[in-house]
């Protein structure tokens, strides 16, 4: 994987963790254990501290950063979807930051807060704990339910499991030219429900 020192200073992966080959790490990058870092990622610790606590993921073509001084933390479970963009920010325990959401400096999402893909949330906003967030700019529609809560906390879950196929299964090989014939599908537990399924 691509990772730089800058000014004397040398990201932390915890072995136990996973970040793609694709996924760039520069200077005070501290990411603790079982932690999924995806394809194309950019946690730049040029200026400011990134932190990816214990269990959280941060996906696919996603950025962290924030000016100087200022800490862009993910707390533990914390679940970052595909192209979000967390600048001087901070994501407490098990919340859930939608795709393509952009979260300004200073802001604080709550613990177990759901926010919703290509919201955008102000520089310095606080949302409390076990809020459902939307739009833009971003706003608290309603309290979540438990079986909301549960929902985003099976779908976390999956990416911890993903580290570890990442671990033992993920390698770089050349493609196939032809589909070969009965060709497997994806098998996983019943654990991957919909918020639907969940509301039931």
């Amino acid at each position: 994987m691509p990772v730089y020192q800058i000014d004397g200073l040398t990201p932390v992966v915890d072995s136990s963790s996973y970040v793609h080959p694709t996924a760039v790490l520069i200077g005070d990058v501290i990411i603790g254990r079982n932690v999924y870092i995806g394809p194309n990622a950019s946690l730049r610790g040029d200026f400011g501290r990134i932190v990816v606590q214990d269990g959280a993921n941060v996906q696919d073509n996603c950025v962290m950063h924030g000016f100087p001084k200022m800490d862009t933390i993910v707390e533990q479970n914390g679940h970052i979807g595909h192209g979000a963009i967390l600048h001087g920010c901070h994501i407490r325990r098990n919340a859930l930051i939608g795709m393509n959401t952009v979260v300004m400096d200073g802001a604080e999402v709550g613990e177990n807060t759901i926010v919703g893909a290509a919201s955008f949330i102000k520089a310095h906003a606080v949302f409390e704990a076990n809020k459902l967030v939307i739009g833009s700019p971003a706003r608290v529609v309603r309290s979540l339910s438990e079986q909301e809560i549960e929902w985003k906390s099976v779908g976390t879950r999956e990416y911890q499991q993903l580290v570890l196929r990442c671990h033992a299964t993920l390698k770089e090989v050349e493609p196939l030219r032809e589909m070969e014939e009965g060709r497997a599908k994806l098998v996983f537990n019943d654990v991957v429900k919909t918020k639907q399924e969940f509301s039931k």
